[in-house]
């Protein structure tokens, strides 16, 4: 007998922002959420940690200098990077007095940034000012960021995903989604600006996402529109509905579109405003068995401002998870249980997507 999806809310006394998924350890399954109190003058905002069981009660937490715009984890450390431009590492045990930080300014970025992503033992950080960094340890306990490109505000970047040790992807404002390869000397390889430059879609990307084992693809959201295989998600200037395309590297100039203003008009829009993340999504089946030299997309997920969690697929109908009251600022998948799905809901709750069996396929 198939199993139904369950979902719980556990409320918090705090604006969730961002929520991820940590490694499985011997304290059981954890989840860390950048939190921020607007009634607060003082430390407003936090990382915490929790635990799946009660989320609403914090194991430990972090005080960062202003609100986190990005946050991501690897196996030794946890990220959180700031609107004020500073990336703070934690060690995996979540000690707090070990934490190191980069503070923002002139010689880090300036502003806000929101594109974070871990590759190895490096982090990739991307931000509104226009500036791409690498940041890692400089072998004597220090944290060192170099820089890899400086747009002096000409374009701004809203998103980072490392697809190798030597490539990494980044996605914004006025620049659409780049692809860089550090054997090159840190270039620009590879560019995609979607259908903008066509006059159907003007935005900025907000979310982009690499599949580990097609690297040739990437997805992401853009305002209003988000792929190696590489999706990424755009959301709508005006108000328009958020739009995720897909890119395939084999063929940069022809972006798939899988939900939203599509190229041919047949994407059936998902959501009617800007969507704020996108996964690969490794648990749904795709409706057709995908080879690695395969042009077709695997589903992916998505969450939206106006409270959409879903899982999308090329030239299929989207697959409709949870319909929030509220925007679902962030989501994860547990990479180590991909049925379960961790979100932060306006409405200062956590919410966690526990899918069965039935949610595998449309249906």
């Amino acid at each position: 007998m198939a199993e139904s999806p369950s979902f719980r809310r556990h409320p918090h006394p705090f604006s969730i922002d961002l929520v991820r998924w940590l490694p499985t350890s011997s304290d059981g399954r954890l989840l860390a959420a950048a939190v921020h109190d607007p009634s607060s003058a003082l430390a407003s905002s936090r990382i915490h940690l929790l635990p799946l069981e009660d989320p609403s009660t914090p194991l430990a937490s972090l005080p960062l200098p202003s609100r986190a715009t990005a946050l991501r984890c690897s196996p030794a450390a946890l990220a959180a990077i700031t609107s004020s431009g500073s990336l703070h590492l934690l060690p995996a045990s979540f000690d707090a007095d070990a934490a190191v930080a980069v503070p923002g300014g002139a010689g880090f970025h300036v502003g806000p940034v929101r594109g974070l992503d871990c590759g190895g033992e490096e982090w990739v950080t991307a931000g509104e000012d226009g500036r791409v960094h690498v940041v890692g340890g400089g072998g004597d306990g220090r944290v060192l960021a170099r820089r890899v490109w400086d747009g002096k505000g000409m374009a701004g970047y809203e998103a980072a995903r490392w697809a190798s040790p030597a490539e990494f992807a980044t996605g914004g404002a006025g620049c659409g989604v780049q692809w860089w390869d550090r054997r090159k000397g840190d270039a620009i390889v590879a560019q995609c600006n979607g259908i903008w430059g066509r006059g159907i879609v003007t935005g900025m990307v907000h979310s982009i996402d690499i599949h580990p084992s097609r690297k040739h693809i990437c997805v992401w959201v853009a305002w209003r529109c988000g792929m190696q295989q590489c999706i990424a998600a755009v959301s709508g200037v005006g108000g328009s509905s958020g739009t995720i395309f897909a890119w395939d590297l084999r063929w940069p100039q022809q972006p798939i579109p899988l939900s939203g203003v599509g190229l041919n008009g047949t994407a059936p829009p998902l959501c009617e405003s800007e969507v704020w993340e996108v996964l690969f999504d490794t648990y749904t089946q795709s409706s057709d068995i995908i080879s690695s030299a395969s042009t077709r997309m695997l589903p992916v997920m998505m969450c939206s401002e106006d409270g959409i969690l879903a899982v999308v697929e090329q030239d299929e109908r989207p697959l409709e998870l949870l319909a929030e009251p509220c925007a679902i600022n962030s989501f994860d998948i547990d990479p180590q249980n991909p049925s379960d799905v961790v979100c932060a809901l306006e409405w200062e709750s956590i919410g966690v997507l526990t899918r069965g069996r039935d949610t595998m396929t449309e249906g």
